[in-house]
């Protein structure tokens, strides 16, 4: 009791009451100030004027789309709207409406309880009646003092009418989106019938719709959602006994028919994605009533040339391939900002084939997009961040590895090192190329130009698959997160990405390192002009310039891809232009890709089918996506200025094998030990410039990598067993190996793909760099002979030469050749177009 009497001793209570009664007097005069001015609810008539959002192209002069330039409304009478309508409404929005009053406790503290966790309005518990309240006479704007507002509205409006008036009123005022306003509107935009028509399926979709009109529109991109709350409707129903277990699984296989778009809208994947981007910055509501002015990145030229060739692409893949379905995306990769999209060849296309179930088995589906949603595997477009990779790690373009039937499943007896194709256990990993072929020794240059497999995968294992992860992500790749599920597949397509994302993140290549915030906004202002956000150039240099730029060096590279692509070789190659280029198809021939870009512009497609069903023909990339790659690229470089790729520095290495020699010379005095071991005998490929293992064994992929050379070398070497791999001295390496160090070839005139003309003269510069003194420069045109210069000296020397072909080919070729005092060669070539 003591105690007691000492923790309230020294209390004032009358102050605490006058505090109170002051505190509640505060809060009466602030809810009097905010209820004062409140509409009388029998004035419907007076109902705020909404204001549409316009989206424009890049120069503000194309209008693209109007979010909700106008409400359509009728006014249906309440015996005429379906009790289906009445109850899917209620079962989703207010399973409790005819039994609370205006408000609900429940859901208002449910609601209050997820605003205070998140720290923001993030849900608002509204019964129909504060809906109604809401959408008639308040703005979309989430703030307490609204709440409360809407909240006395719906105290009156249900003083003043009956439930089934509340529900009447609401069922012809709700938006259900497309510019419909009420169940009427929406019943005839949607099914192209009046509501009193609507079936049980029909009524739980619309019924479906108003909690977030765009989000949920049966004509926007998120179909699947959409078909999964209106399946929640259904069970909303059942649940309190509106329908049978019958009639709700019979709605839930109901094959639903949505009306044609009837819309002016263009470019519609794009616009889209803007829309759902404003929906998540600034809140759906505000969105679609703000007046908001959004003037996109969106270069409407491009954009007609992109759906064109997306378009006439796709129907050219669909006869010869059964491939129904493409996509395009094209980026300023100086800037970020996107100037083109194609989500699918026709937005407003039907699905097919003809009959085909949407979502289930359609291989075309105009509505999604593929560019932004579409999860696919990208085959060989993942290549170039695995090689980028291992040049940071001391690598380089002239590395030599061997492509031969490899098996890449370690230390598991069911995949021996000896490859059988036929072993189809599902462990084991024995890759090979859509040829059949195999090269032998090649180097890094050749085998990403020519995107070899076997070699890639070795590559992919060198530089370390997490830290090839890191490249992509830095690069700009937002998938591929998922890391137990990669393995050594992951270089050939093994993981999900975007095409919008491949876009971006090859932007970084032809920026030298440099990643440019993707952005499809220039400006947003609100109908007072006030400005909301504008572009800004976000730029991080990720890598440094030099990796980049020799992945530029070989991918522009058309000699070196030119065994690839064979008879669509000159479809990669732009007069005056320099162009890089990858392809990539997945397995099975499902998702083929190209991925092109010059210093300013960079150009992705896809072609395939929505529901993943493989082509059929080999339609790969080479022949599914090129030309349509190349339809749209040939047109959109003329009106971009002819930049040229910088290029990276000369690259040299101690390390024979990292600088191209396959047979290496361990060497003593005059006693040679020449070696041909798969590149795991040299380098550790934790530190490839460092010491040679001392036991290479240990390496868990030596053994499997070292059985394929060793037989190779037996069949295509005279001898190999009697002069070659005798036992090195302790103690010798390859540093003591110093007769095969190639020169280094840069050209600085003509560049790859120059065009000249008949009579004229051709001047050629290069410059040579070399380990050793330069001893002879021998210059061709088309393979023959123009000039040889001997009596060099020096290890760096600029040639030059004029002369004036007596032929002119519509493709030429120019090609260097260049030794060295010791005998050790380099050769370069360019393409010259007439």
């Amino acid at each position: 009791m003591k105690k007691l009497k000492s923790i309230f001793k020294g209390i004032n209570f009358a102050t605490i009451a006058y505090s109170l009664l002051l505190l509640v007097a505060v809060g009466l005069a602030a809810l009097a100030m905010i209820i004062k001015d409140l509409p009388d609810p029998e004035q419907f008539s007076s109902r705020q004027v909404i204001q549409s959002t316009k989206i424009y192209d890049r120069t503000g002069q194309v209008l693209l789309y109007e979010i909700h330039g106008e409400e359509k409304r009728t006014v249906v009478p309440f015996d005429q709207i379906p009790d289906y309508v009445k109850r899917a409404t209620i079962a989703i929005e207010d399973a409790n409406f005819y039994n609370h009053p205006a408000f609900d406790w429940k859901g208002i503290a449910r609601a209050f309880i997820t605003n205070i966790s998140k720290g923001r309005l993030a849900q608002g518990g509204s019964t129909i009646t504060q809906q109604l309240a809401k959408n008639v006479f308040l703005t979309a704007e989430k703030t307490y003092v609204r709440k409360i507002k809407e909240l006395f509205l719906a105290i009156e409006l249900e003083k003043k009418y009956d439930k089934d008036k509340i529900l009447d009123l609401y069922l012809n005022q709700i938006p259900y989106g497309g510019n419909a306003y009420g169940i009427e509107a929406a019943s005839q935009t949607f099914f192209k019938k009046s509501a009193k028509d609507l079936n049980l399926a029909e009524s739980a979709l619309l019924a479906s719709l108003p909690k977030a009109t765009s989000y949920y529109s049966p004509w926007g991109s998120h179909i699947k959602e959409l078909m999964a709350r209106k399946d929640k409707v259904l069970d909303q129903m059942f649940t309190f006994g509106y329908i049978t277990e019958k009639q709700r699984n019979e709605a839930k296989k109901y094959k639903l028919e949505f009306a044609t778009q009837m819309t002016g809208i263009k470019a519609p994947h794009f616009v889209l994605t803007v829309q759902d981007y404003l929906n998540k910055k600034y809140g759906e509501d505000y969105a679609e009533s703000a007046g908001l002015s959004v003037i996109t990145t969106l270069d409407w030229d491009l954009q007609r040339l992109a759906e064109k060739s997306a378009k006439e692409g796709a129907e050219r893949n669909r006869d010869l391939y059964k491939g129904f379905n493409s996509a395009l995306v094209a980026q300023d990769a100086t800037t970020g900002q996107i100037l083109a999209m194609v989500g699918s060849k026709d937005y407003f296309g039907t699905p097919e084939p003809e009959g085909c179930s949407p979502g289930v088995d359609c291989r075309f589906e105009g509505n999604f997009n593929v560019a932004v949603q579409g999860l696919r595997q990208p085959g060989s477009a993942m290549k170039p961040f695995a090689y980028i990779t291992a040049f940071t790690k001391g690598y380089s373009p002239d590395t030599v590895l061997f492509d031969l039937p490899t098996e890449f499943a370690a230390n598991n007896k069911n995949c021996p090192p000896v490859v059988d194709y036929k072993n189809d256990y599902e462990k084991c990993f024995h890759p090979q190329d859509f040829s059949g072929k195999f090269n032998g020794p090649i180097n890094m240059r050749n085998s990403l130009a020519q995107s070899v497999n076997i070699s890639a995968v070795k590559t992919l294992y060198l530089a370390g698959i997490d830290d090839v992860l890191k490249t992509a992500h830095d690069f700009g790749i937002t998938t591929l997160t998922e890391r137990s599920r990669y393995g050594l597949s992951l270089v050939l397509g093994g993981g999900e990405v975007t095409l919008v994302d491949l876009v971006g993140a090859y932007s970084v290549f032809a920026q030298d390192g440099i990643k440019h915030q993707q952005t499809m906004i220039l400006k947003i202002t609100d109908s007072e002009n006030e400005v909301l956000e504008e572009y800004e150039d976000q730029a991080t240099q990720v890598m440094d310039p030099q990796y980049p730029r020799l992945i530029n060096d070989v991918l522009s590279d058309a000699n070196a891809r030119a065994p690839l692509y064979q008879n669509s070789l000159s479809l990669t190659v732009f007069p005056g232009h320099d162009v890089a280029l990858k392809t990539g198809t997945t397995n099975d021939y499902h998702d083929a890709w190209t991925m092109g870009y010059t210093p300013n512009l960079v150009v992705g497609v896809w072609a395939g089918n929505n529901n993943n069903a493989a082509m059929e023909k080999q339609g790969g990339s080479i022949l599914a996506a090129i030309p349509m790659w190349n339809s749209f690229m040939k047109e959109a470089l003329k009106k971009m200025p002819t930049v040229s790729f910088n290029k990276p520095d000369p690259v040299f290495n101690d390390k024979p094998v990292l600088r191209g020699d396959y047979i290496v010379n361990f060497k003593i005095g005059d006693q040679a030990y020449p070696q041909i071991h798969n590149i795991l005998y040299y380098v550790d490929k934790e530190n490839p410039k460092g010491a040679r293992p001392q036991d290479p064994g240990h390496d868990s992929q030596f053994e499997n990598w070292e059985v394929p050379v060793l037989d190779w070398a037996r069949k295509n070497i005279p001898n190999f067993d009697g002069m070659y791999n005798q036992m090195v001295p302790q103690g010798v390496d390859s540093s003591a190996e110093v007769e095969n160090r190639q020169p280094a070839i840069e050209w600085l005139v003509p560049q790859n793909g120059a065009i000249a003309k008949d009579g004229d003269s051709i001047l050629v510069q290069a410059r040579i760099t070399s380990y050793f003194d330069l001893a002879k420069v021998e210059l061709y045109f088309n393979d023959a002979l123009v000039v040889a210069q001997t009596g060099i000296g020096g290890k760096d020397f600029t040639f030059q030469h004029i002369f004036k072909p007596i032929v002119l080919n519509t493709q030429n070729s120019l090609k260097i050749k260049t030794y060295d005092t010791q005998n050790n060669s380099k050769e370069s070539s360019v393409i010259v177009f007439k």
